[in-house]
């Protein structure tokens, strides 16, 4: 796939993105529901190595094609290493499947209810290794805790900073303000997020477009003016703490938000599973997020 082959695939393609991004103090966590447990390692190197194999064996799965799966979303770690002897994004795109980098590294401690991005100096220098690796594009997180607007605009702000940053280096960047679904303000800090977000795209100059990956909505159906806004190639959900089948269940109310999952794809997989058993659970995962992500329900007005 050239630039122009993903970038219809992304805007159009029947299915959802795997999110294989999990870092830093994710990674232990991810490692235990995979059946590692934190005495299996001795340092971060050989932790990041079991993470890897774990992401390899996704990857290289029958299960992991391009029908299905139209995008993933890689650490920087898994960018740089192999999957059956090829850079992982390359392994990525002979399955069809769109490479994306995680960015950002970490998070602020929470002020006005949420939770910027750290700062990200050698973020140039990433942005060119992932371009000359055929990676595609970004992912930047920060996270939403209250309905404070000052905030959600800061958040805003500091999102579409990073995504020229990314654009200016011939990718495309996927702008994550997640908002904790656990919230007790969590409507109305999605109602704000909407308003702020329409307030930047709608002045964007040029014709750059860029993608989004946010929450599920409390109110089904609440952010159609950004699927269907011009400067956005697609809309993302991240399942945000639900389990796959409720995850699913609330995607599919929304029309053209996808899936781009990451514990609700990897909740069933096992590290002791034969490759069978491996690649059955980790198909029907993918069957089942897929069919949220392009089959929608009505929902009652």
């Amino acid at each position: 796939m050239n630039a122009s082959e993903m970038t219809a695939k992304i805007a159009n393609g029947k299915g959802f993105i795997a999110a294989l991004d999990q870092s830093g103090g994710s990674t232990p966590k991810a490692l235990k529901g995979y059946g590692i447990d934190e005495g299996a390692w001795s340092n971060d190197a050989e932790m990041f190595d079991l993470i890897h194999q774990m992401r390899s064996r996704i990857i290289s799965s029958p299960a992991f094609t391009g029908d299905k799966v139209i995008g993933a979303i890689l650490f920087e770690r898994t960018m740089d290493g192999q999957v059956g002897g090829k850079p992982t994004p390359q392994a990525l795109i002979d399955k069809g499947v769109v490479p994306f980098i995680k960015i950002d590294k970490g998070l602020e401690a929470e002020a006005n209810g949420v939770q910027l991005m750290k700062s990200m100096p050698e973020l140039d220098a990433l942005l060119v290794r992932a371009r000359n690796l055929g990676v595609f594009g970004t992912k930047e997180r920060s996270v939403i805790n209250l309905a404070n607007r000052e905030g959600i605009a800061a958040i805003v702000a500091q999102q579409f900073d990073v995504a020229r940053q990314v654009l200016a280096a011939g990718l495309m960047p996927i702008i994550e303000p997640e908002v904790n679904i656990k919230s007790p303000q969590r409507a109305q800090a999605d109602s704000i997020l909407l308003d702020e977000l329409l307030k930047v795209l709608d002045a964007l100059p040029g014709d750059d477009k860029v993608m989004l990956k946010l929450s599920i909505p409390a109110e089904a159906g609440l952010f159609d003016p950004l699927v269907a806004h011009p400067r956005v190639l697609r809309v993302v959900a991240l399942s945000g703490g639900y389990k796959r089948p409720e995850a699913c269940a609330e995607l599919a109310k929304n029309r053209g938000m996808i899936a781009s999952f990451s514990r609700a794809l990897l909740e069933d997989l096992r590290h002791q599973m034969s490759d069978a058993e491996f690649d059955q659970a980790l198909g029907e995962a993918i069957d089942e997020i897929y069919a949220a992500s392009t089959d929608k329900v009505a929902v009652p007005a």
